[in-house]
């Protein structure tokens, strides 16, 4: 079991910046790819980012590249997302998740992620 507990969401103008944190607790962080999705009011969850277990590779909606950085510090269990140049459309409850796949493309279907967080909240105001 992994426990996920996302902070740093807020209120932000457009065009400023936000950090998003995401402090996993349980069996060993180490062990799961990780991803960032984001969910707007009366639209389906999707995917944001996904960092691999070592932090090596990371992966991009195209709605979001070149804007957002994800990372992971695996010694203090903690995957981060960056967010820069913010639009009111990046508006959503951001979610971080878990998966033990270690097939890339599972990471950007929500239904490929094993564990989730509760969310924070990101708005974006024009």
């Amino acid at each position: 079991q992994v426990q996920l507990v996302e902070s740093g969401g807020g209120l932000v103008q457009a065009g400023g910046s936000l950090r998003l944190s995401c402090a996993a607790s349980g069996r060993t962080f180490s062990r799961y790819a990780m991803g960032w999705f984001r969910q707007a009011p009366g639209k389906e969850r999707e995917f944001v980012a996904a960092i691999t277990r070592s932090g090596g590779s990371t992966y991009y909606a195209d709605s979001v590249k070149g804007r957002f950085t994800i990372s992971r510090d695996n010694a203090k269990n903690t995957v981060y997302l960056q967010m820069n140049s913010l639009k009111p459309e990046d508006t959503a409850v951001y979610y971080c998740a878990a998966s033990g796949s270690y097939i890339p493309t599972e990471w950007k279907n929500p239904n490929g992620m094993d564990y989730w967080g509760k969310g924070t909240l990101v708005t974006v105001s024009s």
